[in-house]
């Protein structure tokens, strides 16, 4: 059977299979692009980078890994997410090495920057319309792939919440960090119209994925997915749009009382666990 064409036509290390015989319509980006209202050009190598000169940083001389702390530990089966970090509150930073860095492309911080690596097959659920699915045994704690798409400013966040009709599927995600010193930042993505495969992952309140804000080059976050639990080859890849590890909530539906246009929806991930309807985050549409 044919797999598929390429979504990302090439622009993923490994193909991003889509069985026809129609494609969504969208232009495909591995990364993040700079939108509306957005300051910073998430391309842009914006951080400092280490001096080291080993084929891998060590904790005891790497600046990266002393500030931030190892985020990942080399297993058999690749390089892992500290799972007990993650643990302790999915709300400690994450750094990774960087184009500035003195270290080798092997260096074992070096995971999220790598792209895609699973395959992936991107196929019509059903009742759900469109999700993605692993096509290989994915261990627990291994980097999946990136939420990918336009980073944009709250403005322009609820400028498009508010063009919603009730037929549109919303695809922006507001992921709020906040500091020890009170600040929060906000990061807001919109992959409807440039995105990846991230785009194509749909809610569970069972999921098998989590989302971690990771930093690369740039001081804007890699919205990162990470196995939360050894998945099994043709799993669909699900994650939890209310930010069920506090880390991120999806700027989702509003209720008809707020606007005309939008209504809440309801959720089909099927698991004994289901709260009957997707999660609701009214912030992007209140004043800021």
């Amino acid at each position: 059977m044919n797999p598929g064409v390429d979504l990302s036509r090439g622009a993923e290390d490994v193909p991003v299979l889509c069985e026809g015989p129609s494609w969504p319509d969208f232009q495909y980006f591995s990364g993040n692009v700079q939108g509306p209202g957005c300051p910073v050009d998430p391309g842009e190598i914006t951080l400092p980078g280490c001096s080291c000169l080993s084929r891998s940083c060590c904790s005891e001389s790497c600046c990266c890994l002393q500030m931030y702390g190892r985020a990942y530990d080399d297993d058999a089966a690749g390089r892992l997410l500290d799972l007990h970090r993650a643990d302790s509150g999915y709300c400690s930073p994450l750094f990774e090495c960087n184009a500035l860095c003195s270290c080798s492309e092997a260096c074992s911080n070096r995971v999220v920057q790598k792209g895609l690596q699973a395959s992936v097959q991107v196929f019509h659920t059903g009742d759900k319309g469109w999700g993605a699915r692993t096509l290989e045994d994915i261990p627990c704690g291994t980097f999946v792939c990136e939420y990918a798409g336009e980073v944009i400013d709250f403005g322009e966040a609820r400028r498009r919440q508010l063009s919603q009709t009730s037929e549109d599927n919303n695809y922006i995600i507001a992921v709020r960090e906040h500091a020890a010193t009170g600040s929060v930042t906000e990061t807001f993505v919109d992959p409807a119209q440039k995105g990846n495969v991230g785009r194509f992952l749909n809610h569970s309140c069972l999921p098998n994925l989590f989302m971690l804000p990771v930093r690369v080059h740039s001081v804007v976050p890699r919205l990162a997915l990470f196995a939360g639990q050894d998945i099994k080859a043709q799993e669909e890849l699900t994650f939890d749009y209310s930010g069920g590890y506090g880390t991120q909530r999806p700027a989702g539906a509003a209720q008809a009382s707020e606007t005309d246009a939008l209504a809440r929806k309801a959720c089909r991930c099927g698991s004994n666990s289901c709260t009957r309807f997707l999660p609701l985050d009214l912030s992007v549409l209140s004043s800021h």
